[in-house]
């Protein structure tokens, strides 16, 4: 049985509520907070070339970038884990 992930945005208190209530009985379902902050590369980055921060990371590391949209847009984002037969996990 695939694990069912709901990530609430932080600024969504109601909804956290709602889906934590509704889920309370599924095993499979478990509702959590967005714990990302702001982009840490922004104040993290020591090195400046011209006057801007120098970008070393050259591609985005999520596997849902739709995350981010989908938290500003709805509220929440959904994600189903499933198990693959090897136990190696994987998202879709």
């Amino acid at each position: 049985m695939p694990r069912e992930i709901f990530i609430v945005a932080r600024d969504r208190p109601d909804l956290y509520r709602y889906l934590s209530q509704t889920f309370s009985d599924a095993e499979n379902v478990q509702v959590i907070w967005d714990r990302r902050g702001a982009d840490r590369r922004a104040t993290s980055n020591p090195h400046i070339v011209a006057g801007r921060p120098l970008e070393r990371r050259h591609a985005e590391r999520r596997r849902r970038p739709s995350v981010e949209h989908e938290l500003r847009s709805v509220g929440y984002a959904f994600i189903s884990i499933t198990e693959p037969r090897d136990g190696t996990g994987g998202l879709r």
